[in-house]
């Protein structure tokens, strides 16, 4: 399934095309294998609750930005530029609703921070 998600920062509304990764085979396999993910798309994983939940890379060949993204929207923590092929777990740091993954390098380019509000049906938006 493909969405439209907006990312709100004091520098502006980013706006991202996301494929939702919303069933455990999906989640499982997220971004592996893919050679390229152009900027402005994106994955978002939908874990259905609030959770603590941990992300990896192995099988993943692009750096990616790990956004973790509580219930009501707002982003939680980013890990930045993680490393490909990676099997260190990259935590969420609480519990979170979802991860949105973008290309490497996107969230300093587009000064997204923790705080900044994610706009997608996904997130309630309190």
């Amino acid at each position: 399934d493909e969405s439209t998600l907006e990312i709100v920062t004091r520098n502006g509304v980013h706006v991202f095309s996301v494929e939702v990764a919303a069933s455990d085979a999906d989640r499982q396999k997220g971004l592996m294998f893919r050679k390229e993910l152009p900027e402005g798309r994106g994955m978002l994983f939908d874990f259905k609750q609030d959770q603590d939940v941990s992300m990896w890379m192995r099988n993943t060949l692009i750096p990616l930005d790990m956004l973790f993204i509580n219930a009501d929207g707002s982003i939680r923590r980013i890990a930045e530029n993680t490393e490909p092929m990676s099997e260190r777990t990259i935590p969420s740091g609480g519990p979170v609703r979802g991860v949105l993954e973008v290309i490497g390098g996107t969230a300093k380019k587009l000064g997204i921070a923790p705080g900044d509000k994610v706009a997608h049906p996904m997130f309630s938006g309190k």
